[in-house]
């Protein structure tokens, strides 16, 4: 699954979240670089959602 790296980004400036909040909240440093450049499993972009306080569909490639 990929994300939408402008997506994302705009989520987590609408949510005042840095990387270190997402690391905080279980998500590993590794994982959000990949997530920003290549695909990640299913579950991880759901984590990820979660933690931006926004739904997966938000966030993902389409």
């Amino acid at each position: 699954m990929k994300l939408n790296r402008d997506k994302y980004l705009l989520a987590r400036a609408n949510a005042c979240v840095s990387i270190k909040d997402l690391v905080a909240a279980g998500i590993p440093r590794d994982t959000l670089y990949r997530a920003e450049h290549k695909e990640v499993r299913p579950e991880t972009a759901g984590k990820i959602a979660k933690a931006l306080g926004v739904d997966v569909t938000e966030i993902i490639e389409q």
